[in-house]
């Protein structure tokens, strides 16, 4: 079989319904639109209220914008991480800890504060600056795939 003998299965594509063609075809004279009326003769917006004052213009206009694709960080600062006993810290102790919601499902860890012990810590994305001071403090950054957590 070559790629030019390729052919869709019997019936998957079917031939488009011409309208307007005749009486004899079952969709002539009002070709399925009804009789009269301004759908029968031309195209509406979809937003149009017959004359009633649209829902867009009846809303108030809000400032600003709002990103549809933003990605919501929990926030964890440095000074936070050091009231955490555990050598290794993660997603799941910073949740369990309070540090972090539940619903934050992507967390950051933020510079502010000091660390002043060797830690490994766990999360989806750091700051230069915290970076540098949990491995100034002889820790290790691991970054986690945003899918686990």
């Amino acid at each position: 079989m070559k790629l030019h003998e390729l052919k869709p299965p019997q019936g998957a594509r079917r031939a488009r319904r011409r309208v307007g063609r005749g009486e004899g075809s079952g969709r002539g004279k009002t070709a399925g639109r009804g009789s009269k009326g301004t759908r029968a003769r031309g195209s509406v917006p979809l937003f149009f209220e017959g004359g009633q004052m649209p829902l867009v213009r009846r809303l108030p206009k809000r400032k600003g914008f709002k990103p549809i694709n933003r990605v919501a960080y929990g926030a964890v600062n440095v000074s936070e991480l050091a009231r955490i006993e555990s050598s290794e810290i993660g997603p799941a102790e910073l949740r369990v800890t309070g540090l972090v919601r539940k619903r934050d499902r992507i967390i950051k860890v933020l510079g502010q504060g000091d660390i002043d012990r060797a830690v490994t810590v766990k999360a989806h994305a750091f700051s230069a600056a915290a970076r540098q001071k949990i491995e100034a403090a002889g820790g290790k950054v691991e970054i986690v795939a945003r899918g686990r957590s």
